[in-house]
């Protein structure tokens, strides 16, 4: 077999976390708090304090939550002024932000001919933008709604977290019949994708959520260095 026909054939499907995995934190609030210094909308903060309110005392429902935030600081944008932040906003990702650990495992998979996939509770407006930037072949990511050129901000898609990070991980199995699935990702709320997959690494986690891991058997690796990052191998 040719070497080009081995990058034909990948021999995993190697999963990636954004926020707090290949991130140093979350890049979802950033986003909206660059937005707003560039926009300065009136009433900013109140409305922010109501979103919180509303999710503090009702069903805690991030997706909402995230859908409300995006209205309140970013509805009405034209995709030309979402689309020139999103770039200016990826494009400011650098070494203090993205863990020196996550590049390098994301490296080693393309090295390897494998499928890389980004998968983020994290938003369409500049998820994608993320996984073009570091080679991904595919991003599955939460879906904002567009009124024609303009930002209506409610989501298309259920929020990609928890179990529905697990019916991403099944769909991407029957779409990838044959290939194994590595996963890596860093909450507590990842462990649920984590178990189904063959190869789980749970990275720059929680003492609290490592222990967690352990129980069920999964690894874990710190990609921030918090600790010596040793990488698993892919064979």
């Amino acid at each position: 077999m040719t070497r080009s026909d081995q990058a034909q054939d990948p021999r995993w499907l190697a999963v990636f976390d954004l926020d707090g995995t290949i991130t140093r934190r979350d890049t979802f609030l950033p986003f909206l708090w660059g937005w707003q210094r560039r926009n300065r909308r009136r009433s900013w903060l109140r409305g922010l304090a109501l979103s919180f309110w509303h999710y503090l005392a009702g069903e805690r429902d991030r997706g909402r939550l995230k859908s409300e935030l995006i209205r309140r600081l970013m509805s009405g944008a034209t995709r030309t002024e979402v689309e020139a932040w999103s770039r200016q906003f990826v494009e400011g990702l650098d070494d203090r932000m993205l863990c020196a650990g996550a590049l390098a495992a994301i490296d080693r998979h393309r090295r390897a001919g494998d499928r890389l996939v980004l998968l983020s509770a994290s938003v369409d407006l500049y998820v994608p933008l993320i996984g073009m930037r570091l080679g991904f072949d595919e991003t599955i990511c939460t879906g904002v709604a567009w009124h024609g050129d303009r930002l209506e901000g409610s989501l298309t898609t259920a929020n990609r977290r928890a179990g529905e990070k697990l019916r991403c991980i099944e769909a991407l199995r029957r779409r990838h019949q044959g290939l194994a699935i590595t996963a890596y990702a860093n909450s507590s709320s990842d462990l649920v994708h984590l178990r189904a997959v063959e190869r789980p690494v749970l990275v720059n986690a929680r003492p609290k959520t490592r222990r967690a891991a352990r129980r069920f058997g999964i690894p874990t690796a710190d990609w921030c260095n918090k600790w010596q990052f040793r990488p698993v191998q892919s064979s």
